[in-house]
């Protein structure tokens, strides 16, 4: 016996519409470039619809799919809830990857037509005799914008809405259909494509919203800092129309002084990003005295934030952190560390630095090598594996990839512990965990624990070939003030166990950094291997 509820398909066009019909004056604000928008969600809603009807009139509907390489705009936003809504594919492509791995995504997907913006004109004419099916451009600016460009039939986004027709309807599309393509950032490998479904994506951000997570209300206001690239930008926009937050978007910009004022200017409650950006906000704060205003919880992903920090923010600024896990085959996050409000200073920290716990419609479990699940006991790691309502079951056209377990859980590629209460603590990445001697080294508590020295900015580990123990860490430091190996030694002695100290350590002007703002580990191994590290033995 089926129950008696109306059957309403999850489409990521009931969630613009929701927004436009129940929070319709909220905020949408853009500042980049010469442009300062101020709109609501009843104008992007319109603004959708009239695209959403040019883009059909272009030929585009279900099983077509269209490309985008650019920063988080309006225009950006409408494109995707006007692409999405027709049963059209879209394909956020990354403009920060190397142009080689960009060129690889746009033309592994295939299609015709590639949005781009001002900002990424310049990197789509270098790319355009790279790309095997591109042959029209959208420029989502308005006509004049751009003077003069070599790229072939070049379009104009305002000109499309200036012709669509305003009274479009949204069709009524299967929500188990594809919606948006995002690729892994093929750091050690080709990128990999994660499909998303309507279903999936509007679940996780209905669930990741909620209470124990991002706990998302009209009261707040979103800086969209993640690109809409980065999983769509951890599913910020659609958590603004469908919880009501205003949202403030700055376009590709993301140094301190620019992100401080716009968190001023706009009434900014929450700021999703990685720890370097949160890392050179605290430090900006600190050098103008100046506060956050209505700012109350930081969203960190990408890798773990420095403990230093955390305490930092929440001591000097009444700002939580909360801290998550996900990743590209997760859609966005699946678990959240949740500190409550009255928890005191200690016990709200200890909370925000594990990974939290899964969201609703999403599970955890760990196993060792041959597969076989391991205990929550908090003590014992192994390889972390996920699945749910919004995590991959494979890989866009990539059917060799063995990305399951044969129970159909993913294999996510993390070492992680998970306590009796189903707290995730990640240990490391499966790449980059240390095995000394049979045993397990986390270069990631390593990095915790040398962050927490006053005088480091930033540390990697990563490991170096022993002829006795296989591997040893390697710690790679950027340091404010001297500091000696045996400083941070001792400092770590207190911290770790005394078979995890470094063997060297090396002192650098600068840590290199992926597109996700992750430490690219890879580009330290190539400078190990080429001798370009001055070891502190």
């Amino acid at each position: 016996m089926h129950g008696l509820n109306q059957d309403l398909p999850l489409l990521l066009s009931t969630v613009l519409e929701h927004g436009a019909t129940t929070f319709g004056a909220v905020k949408v604000i853009g500042r980049y470039g010469n442009d300062c928008i101020d709109f609501d969600y009843a104008q992007l809603a319109l603004r959708a619809r009239r695209l959403a009807a040019a883009l059909q009139h272009l030929g585009f509907g279900s099983d077509h799919m269209v490309g985008s390489l650019a920063w988080n705009t309006h225009r950006h936003l409408e494109l995707l809830y006007a692409a999405t809504g027709i049963g059209a594919v879209l394909h956020t492509a990354n403009p920060r990857l190397p142009p080689a791995q960009i060129a690889y995504a746009i033309n592994f997907a295939g299609y015709h037509t590639l949005f781009i913006d001002a900002d990424t004109l310049a990197l789509a004419e270098q790319l355009a005799p790279q790309l095997q099916t591109v042959r029209r451009y959208v420029m989502m600016a308005p006509p004049g914008a751009v003077p003069h460009s070599t790229l072939p039939e070049l379009l104009f986004h305002e000109d499309l809405l200036a012709d669509g027709d305003p009274g479009f309807t949204w069709p009524l599309l299967d929500e188990r259909a594809a919606c948006l393509l995002c690729f892994t950032s093929g750091t050690t490998g080709a990128p990999k494509g994660a499909l998303y479904s309507h279903h999936g994506t509007v679940l996780n951000a209905l669930s990741a919203g909620g209470g124990n997570a991002w706990a998302l209300s009209a009261d707040d206001a979103i800086i969209a800092i993640p690109g809409f690239f980065h999983c769509n930008g951890w599913a910020v926009p659609f958590f603004g129309p469908m919880y009501g937050a205003s949202l403030v978007l700055p376009g590709r910009r993301a140094d301190s002084a620019f992100l401080h004022r716009l968190i001023l200017d706009h009434g900014v409650t929450v700021a999703p990003g990685v720890p370097t950006i949160f890392l050179d906000l605290l430090r900006h704060c600190r050098e103008t005295g100046a506060g956050l205003g209505r700012l109350n919880r930081l969203f960190s992903g990408g890798a773990a934030p420095p403990l230093a920090m955390m305490e930092a923010y929440l001591r000097d600024h009444s700002v939580r952190t909360i801290h998550g896990w996900g990743m590209t085959e997760t859609t966005s996050a699946a678990t959240m560390s949740f500190a409550l409000r009255d928890l005191p200073p200690d016990q709200a920290l200890t909370a925000m630095r594990t990974q939290g716990k899964p969201v609703f419609g999403a599970e955890i479990r760990i196993a060792d090598d041959d597969g076989n699940p391991l205990p929550r006991d908090g003590v014992t790691p192994g390889h972390l594996q996920a699945r749910g309502h919004w995590t991959a079951a494979g890989y866009f056209r990539r059917p060799e990839i063995e990305a399951m377990t044969p129970d159909g859980w993913l294999r996510t590629g993390d070492v992680a512990k998970i306590d009796a209460d189903n707290t995730l603590h990640i240990v490391d990445r499966s790449k980059d965990v240390i095995k000394s001697g049979g045993e397990w080294i986390s270069s990631q508590a390593l990095e915790e624990a040398a962050s927490a020295h006053p005088a480091v900015r930033e540390a990697a580990v990563i490991a170096m070939p022993h002829w006795r123990w296989q591997e040893r860490p390697l710690l790679i430091v950027v340091v404010t003030a001297p500091v000696t190996r045996q400083d941070l030694l001792v400092h770590l002695a207190h911290m770790v166990p005394k078979w995890w100290l470094p063997d060297a350590v090396a002192f650098v002007d600068e840590l290199p950094h992926g597109p996700t703002g992750k430490i690219a580990k890879q580009e330290l191994r190539q400078w190990q291997t080429d001798g370009r590290l001055g070891l502190d033995p």
